[in-house]
C-alpha cells in the first residue's frame, strides 16, 4: 500500500475515537475557533511529519527510526529561538552540538550503508517541533478534540491527492490488512489526543522524556517481527541524543522556575 493510502486509514481510524470525545453541545459549531491560521500551522505540519515518519518507516529499520525522531527537543530548541524568541545559552547550545554528534552517529554518512531515507526522520523532527510550539499555543484557549478534529481533517483531505501515485484500493486486499490499517488509524488518533492532551496539562519537560521508552519496544518489535538487530552506530547515537535531550529539557525546567512571574503580581 501506498504511504497515502495508509495516512488516509490513520485518518479515518483516528476519527473515531476523536468523536467520542466531542461534547454534545460543541456538535453544532464543531469547527468554530478564533485561531484558524495557528490551526493551520499545527495541521500542515503535523501532516508533513506523519509523511515523513510513515515513509521512513517503509524504508528503515525501526530501531533506527525510532532513534532518530527523538532529536525533536534540539530542533524545538532552535525553533524557540525564531518563533519564541527565547534566549539560548552556553549548555543548551553544547546539548544541541551533543545531540547533532548523536545524528551523525546514526546517520554515519562516511559508511556505505548511509540511507538518503535518514533525511526524513531529521524532517519528521523539525514539524514535529512546529508541532509541539503550535499545540502548546492552542492549547492555552482551545479544547482537544477541536486540535485534534482540524488535524484529522487537513491529513485526511492531504492523503487523497496521493491517489494519482498508485497503490491505493476500494478496500484493503485482505481481512488481516483491514484489521492492520484500522489499529494504525484506531491507535493513532487515541495516541494523538493523549498527546494534546499531554501537552495542555504538563511541562513538555515531563512529558518528553517519557517517549524514550518507544526506543526498548522499537528494538523489540523490530527484532522479533521483522528479524532487524540495530547496529552498533544506532544504540551510541541514540544515547547521545537521549543526553542531549535530557540536558535541554531539564535546562528548560530549571529556567521556568527562575522566572517566577506570578510572585510579583498583586492579587486583588
Amino acid at each position: 500500500y501506498s504511504i497515502g493510502y495508509v495516512v488516509f486509514w490513520r485518518m479515518i481510524g483516528g476519527i473515531i475515537p476523536l468523536v467520542f470525545t466531542i461534547p454534545k453541545d460543541r456538535w453544532a459549531h464543531l469547527l468554530s475557533t478564533s485561531k484558524p491560521g495557528l490551526h493551520f500551522v499545527r495541521a500542515f505540519a503535523g501532516t508533513t511529519a506523519l509523511f515523513c515518519v510513515y515513509t521512513s518507516l517503509h524504508f528503515l529499520p525501526l530501531a533506527t527510526t525510532v532513534s532518530l525522531t527523538f532529536a525533536s527537543p534540539i530542533f524545538s530548541t532552535l525553533l524557540s529561538i525564531f518563533f519564541l524568541g527565547e534566549i539560548v545559552r552556553g549548555r543548551r547550545w553544547g546539548a544541541i552540538i551533543i545531540g547533532f554528534i548523536g545524528v551523525l552517529i546514526i546517520i554515519n554518512p562516511t559508511s556505505s550503508e548511509f540511507n538518503l531515507y535518514m533525511i526524513f526522520p531529521i524532517m519528521f523532527c523539525i514539524f514535529f517541533s512546529v508541532v509541539a510550539i503550535s499545540i502548546k499555543k492552542l492549547t492555552e484557549t482551545e479544547p482537544t478534540y477541536l486540535i485534534a478534529m482540524y488535524f484529522s481533517i487537513f491529513a485526511l483531505i492531504a492523503s487523497l491527492f496521493t491517489i494519482p501515485f498508485g497503490g491505493w484500493y476500494w478496500w484493503p486486499t485482505s481481512t488481516f490488512d483491514f484489521f492492520m490499517l484500522a489499529l494504525v488509524g484506531v491507535s493513532g488518533g487515541i495516541g494523538n489526543l493523549a498527546l494534546t492532551q499531554s501537552f495542555k496539562n504538563a511541562d513538555v519537560s515531563i512529558v518528553t522524556p517519557l517517549k524514550y521508552l518507544s526506543l526498548i519496544y522499537g528494538i523489540i518489535f523490530g527484532y522479533f517481527i521483522w528479524n532487524e538487530i540495530p547496529a552498533w552506530n544506532t544504540y551510541i547515537g541514540a544515547l547521545f541524543i537521549i543526553i542531549s535531550s535530557l540536558i535541554i529539557l531539564r535546562r528548560e525546567k530549571v529556567l521556568k522556575k527562575e522566572i517566577q512571574p506570578d510572585k510579583y503580581i498583586i492579587r486583588r
